[in-house]
């Protein structure tokens, strides 16, 4: 289940940063998330890093990209694997 932002986002730069995967920048209007980087912070964190630090709640689940627990652990060793 890669995550999303929605026009909801305030570009306050807090979440960028802290993404593991590099999976968020900065689109046309506001931050972006690539679905095929996001892996909601499994093999990294116990929760999505984005979403605890988003002051405005507005990052949910993608529903264009729903993934589960084994999928999104295979995204990440196939992302460390590659960036190893």
């Amino acid at each position: 289940m890669a995550l999303m932002i929605t026009a909801e986002c305030i570009n306050c730069d807090v979440c960028e940063p802290e993404c593991p995967n590099e999976a968020i920048s900065m689109g046309e209007d506001f931050y972006q998330i690539a679905a095929d980087k996001c892996t909601e912070c499994v093999g990294h964190f116990d929760q999505p890093q984005c979403v605890q630090l988003c002051p405005v709640a507005c990052i949910p689940v993608n529903p264009a990209h729903v993934e589960n627990q084994q999928s999104l652990m295979a995204k990440y060793l196939r992302l460390t694997l590659i960036s190893a």
